[in-house]
């Protein structure tokens, strides 16, 4: 008689891999494409999205829902070779005059070069708050995943589980945080040679058009807004019952993940606001002078 083990193995590996294609990011679900005129693809039955940049037009696209905290992942990979003048955008943003935004952007090179990955956090319309890293790969080469953690005490930039940047909730002490306003995700493919590189010194190589980036694997564990009403209830915080699927809502730093941000900012940051005296002349943002 054949052994239970034997009769549920083959029954276990197919449920796997049926909750394995379920859970599959459909970015057909997920995203329009807003603009571009067909210069945006949604590819391999939603498991892959392209945006193309020519001389006359770039491309982008933006979430169907919008959230109100969330931990969101999405797997790119950036124009390669000469990049120069290209700007890949992603970001989070809410509307109107006092925005918030979360952003990360990616800002191209000469090749062999490094991109430089450029990152902003806006409250209520202020930016001003930029830190600006090299990677420590080829973000050209292959796919890798980067990350927002945005719930109420803290947003968390993070490149494969690294984290990169934390920008605290210190509405204590006078600084903006973003927290109320709804926000969806964007991104966007497009020319900037005017500033992106070397400050407007090189720009872009037509020959090289069209430029492509590429995304996949995009996940949302977060709050989402409809007509009003959050999917974590009325007070935007998860129910108890759900508290474990929902650890990112109280989600932080521990130590060893703060020793991988140390690092980071110790041996890849190339700019950070808070040390741009010359920038601040009536002193650095209040900020910037936590530890």
């Amino acid at each position: 008689m054949a052994s239970l083990n034997t009769l549920l193995g083959p029954l276990l590996a197919l449920l796997v891999a049926s909750l394995a294609a379920a859970s599959a990011s459909n970015l057909h679900n997920d995203f329009d494409i807003t603009w571009g005129d067909g210069r945006a693809k949604i590819l391999n039955n939603g498991e892959l999205l392209t945006l193309n940049l020519d001389r006359a037009s770039g491309s982008g696209f933006q979430s169907r829902n919008e959230y109100l905290f969330g931990k969101i992942d999405m797997q790119l990979k950036l124009v390669p070779g000469n990049s120069a003048g290209t700007v890949t955008a992603y970001y989070l943003s809410s509307k109107g005059s006092a925005w918030d935004e979360i952003d990360f952007e990616f800002l191209g090179n000469l090749s062999g070069d490094p991109y430089i990955l450029h990152t902003n956090v806006f409250s209520q319309g202020k930016g001003n708050r930029e830190q600006q890293f090299y990677l420590w790969f080829d973000p050209t080469a292959d796919f890798h995943t980067y990350s927002i953690l945005w719930n109420p005490q803290r947003i968390v930039f993070s490149v494969d589980g690294t984290p990169i940047r934390e920008f605290k909730n210190l509405e204590s002490m006078g600084v903006p945080f973003p927290k109320n306003q709804p926000m969806r995700i964007y991104s966007s493919l497009w020319n900037a040679d005017d500033w992106a590189t070397r400050g407007g010194l090189v720009k872009a190589d037509w020959t090289q058009a069209p430029f492509t980036a590429s995304y996949r694997n995009f996940s949302a564990e977060a709050c989402v807004l409809s007509n009003g009403a959050s999917s974590c209830g009325t007070n935007t915080s998860p129910p108890a019952s759900s508290a474990a699927a929902n650890a990112w809502f109280s989600e932080e730093l521990d130590s060893t993940r703060q020793e991988r941000l140390k690092w980071v900012q110790k041996n890849y940051m190339v700019y950070n606001y808070c040390r741009d005296t010359n920038r601040f002349p009536q002193g650095l943002p209040p900020e910037c002078n936590m530890s």
